[in-house]
């Protein structure tokens, strides 16, 4: 057998594995984006054999129609699991991604792939709070029937995320070392990107308060090389307890469905634009590596602007 018989011949599964070895590795994506380009591309090689009505293999690709691809689409759209159109525009990324590194690696092409056409995506404006109901979820967040360290831990967390403008998953990545907080903390974001970040007294002081409670409740220091938040049995908090405390204070408070973690974020990047910053500083702050993702706030505080006006103009 010739090597370019053998190339063909590849089994898909094995092409997947070097690929997502290659995104998690020489790209250095996030595990949940490779995870999610995997399940994209499973989905596509199922769908493959049972369209074709055979095993595909690598060589297989570079006979594949603009038609199986609009097929492929469509059955994600129809089938049981109706996935979102962003899901959809993130799938399609997921497949020209993969066929660029097939092209690459083996000189397999398919010109098919860049003819397709993405889903219109709805524009999604964040939902950020307002500045007195940030201060005052800040001021509820110490819950009165848990442990006081417990307390502590989810004030310190949800005032990082406001105060600092950090996601939750770079929250709770922060390990033990980072417990002695200085004015500013170095971190590394989505896709790798890293960024300083200025850390208010305010921040450090909720640091400084969860740390001292858990070390006294627990009679040992917080180690440095494990994770800075824990949970109740001594393992690495989860987001998902944070989401679960917002829930109760949104209803405790009356605040809308929107209060999430990533909430905290926008209303973070919108207060700073609504108080003068500037677009460029808030993308560094935030660590979107595109001011196009910056640039969403503007509509944001156009749209509060225009609340304001509609309500206080006497001819509006």
């Amino acid at each position: 057998m010739s090597q370019q018989a053998e190339i063909n011949a590849l089994p898909l599964d094995t092409a997947l594995k070097l690929f997502l070895a290659h995104l998690g590795g020489e790209r250095r994506l996030a595990d949940k984006t490779v995870e999610a380009y995997q399940r994209d591309l499973v989905n596509f090689f199922a769908f493959l054999n049972m369209h074709l009505g055979r095993q595909v293999t690598l060589g297989d690709l570079q006979t594949l129609t603009i038609t199986n691809f609009r097929s492929y689409m469509s059955a994600r759209r129809r089938g049981n699991d109706g996935i979102s159109a962003s899901s959809l525009a993130r799938n399609l990324s997921a497949l020209r991604m993969f066929f660029r590194y097939v092209e690459r690696r083996w000189d397999i092409k398919n010109t098919a792939v860049a003819l397709i056409r993405g889903p219109r995506l709805p524009k999604r404006l964040p939902k950020p709070i307002s500045v007195e109901a940030s201060k005052i979820l800040l001021d509820a967040a110490p819950a009165t029937d848990a442990p006081k360290w417990v307390s502590a831990r989810d004030t310190a967390v949800l005032t990082l995320l406001y105060g600092a403008g950090l996601r939750i998953s770079e929250a709770l990545s922060l390990t033990g070392a980072d417990a002695h907080i200085g004015d500013s903390l170095r971190l590394t974001g989505k896709g790798n990107k890293t960024r300083l970040v200025p850390i208010l007294p305010v921040i450090q002081h909720a640091i400084t308060t969860y740390v001292h409670c858990y070390e006294a409740a627990h009679s040992t220091p917080l180690p440095q090389d494990g994770p800075l938040f824990r949970a109740i049995r001594g393992g690495p908090l989860r987001a998902e307890t944070i989401q679960s405390r917002l829930r109760i204070l949104r209803g405790q408070l009356g605040l809308p469905q929107t209060t999430t973690p990533h909430a905290l974020r926008h209303s973070f990047a919108t207060h700073l634009l609504a108080g003068g910053g500037d677009l460029r500083t808030i993308q560094e702050l935030l660590g979107h590596s595109s001011l196009a993702s910056t640039q969403v706030y503007t509509d944001v505080d156009a749209t509060s602007l225009m609340r304001v006006y509609a309500a206080a103009h006497p001819r509006a």
